[in-house]
């Protein structure tokens, strides 16, 4: 790559204003994850470990325990997956992100009542109601596993392994036999948060082809100009937008390939000059023939769910973008970043 084109693609060094609101101590969970994934700071220090501990007791993670049933999860219905997005699946996926782990005893409960509900034909996750997996519930739902640490479960290692066996001999993922798109992003997810030296061959190969399949549209070109996809949204659930696709191809290491250049600038401009991002919509954010369904289906649309206020500095859009415009910064002049 030319040198100029190779310096254009550098972001500037971050302000020290947004680093320093993300350690503000109101939410422990954010601020554990600035101090690991921005500063880098190792979990031995005093510090991570002070700000992990107080993770369940103070912020949205403490909140979202408070709401639960005793020896349950949250406002279920006939499934852990509705209502949409209150029940146990929608809130799992969050504290997913929330820095929690199995070291807590409620998480570990939690997390075998939600693979008990999802539990799926040959012992993997994400079952639907047919028995068989539910490709976007399963990926969604072993990314949160390996986050809460459940990597080395059969359970999700068989998932895993379905995900490979699932995906397009191109590349790429079809949700719901809607044909590979960038819509199906969710096992690109689960393999930017499975451990690399767990990979077997037939995960490197297929992460490759989906990685392509991803940059050969630049990570946006699918049809016609959808806005949904240019506007930056938490929690994610299953959509996709410009940052989420961002997030998972940087840590895949993605991040110095050219075609992400449409995406990378995309994310810069939309930057506040105090140097944070805001939080554009809360889903369901839809256009076109899904906004119509919901409007003639009113009673299946489902509740937003929002740990932010949209239109708002938010702190988990900014924690991920600053994070990808890192990794892009540490990527090397001969090629991809080490994830």
């Amino acid at each position: 790559m030319p040198a100029a084109r190779k310096k254009s693609r550098r972001s500037r060094p971050a302000p020290s204003a947004p680093i320093d609101w993300l350690l503000e101590g109101d939410q422990p969970a954010v601020r554990y994850r600035a101090l690991t994934e921005l500063l880098h700071r190792p979990e031995s220090d005093p510090v991570v470990r002070a700000a992990r501990r107080e993770i369940p007791l103070r912020g949205w993670a403490a909140e979202i325990l408070g709401r639960r049933h005793p020896g349950a999860g949250w406002n279920d219905e006939t499934s852990q997956y509705r209502p949409k997005y209150l029940s146990t699946n929608w809130m799992m996926l969050v504290l997913s992100d929330l820095g929690l782990t199995r070291e807590i005893a409620e998480v570990r409960e939690l997390c075998e009542y939600w693979m008990k509900g999802f539990s799926a034909t040959g012992g993997m996750l994400g079952g639907s109601s047919t028995g068989k997996p539910h490709y976007c519930v399963a990926a969604n739902q072993a990314r949160a596993l390996i986050r809460f640490g459940y990597e080395d479960d059969p359970r999700v290692r068989k998932t895993l392994d379905w995900l490979v066996e699932a995906a397009d001999p191109k590349g790429g993922w079809s949700c719901m036999g809607s044909g590979r798109n960038l819509d199906s992003w969710e096992a690109m997810s689960v393999f930017a948060a499975y451990p690399r030296a767990k990979w077997t061959a037939a995960m490197v190969s297929c992460v490759a082809r989906g990685a392509e399949f991803f940059l050969e549209r630049e990570l946006y070109r699918q049809g016609g100009h959808y806005a949904p996809w240019f506007r930056f949204h938490y929690p994610p659930h299953y959509y996709y937008d410009l940052l989420v696709g961002l997030d998972f191809m940087t840590a895949l290491g993605y991040a110095d390939d050219p075609r992400m250049n449409h995406a990378l600038d995309f994310l810069r401009s939309r930057r506040r000059p105090d140097g944070t991002w805001n939080l554009d919509a809360v889903h369901p954010d839809l256009e076109g023939g899904s906004a119509r369904w919901y409007a003639s289906h009113p009673k299946h649309r489902p509740t937003p769910f929002a740990l932010e206020q949209v239109g708002h500095p938010s702190k988990m859009i900014t924690l991920t973008a600053l994070r990808v415009l890192a990794a892009v910064d540490r990527a090397p002049p001969s090629g991809r970043a080490e994830p």
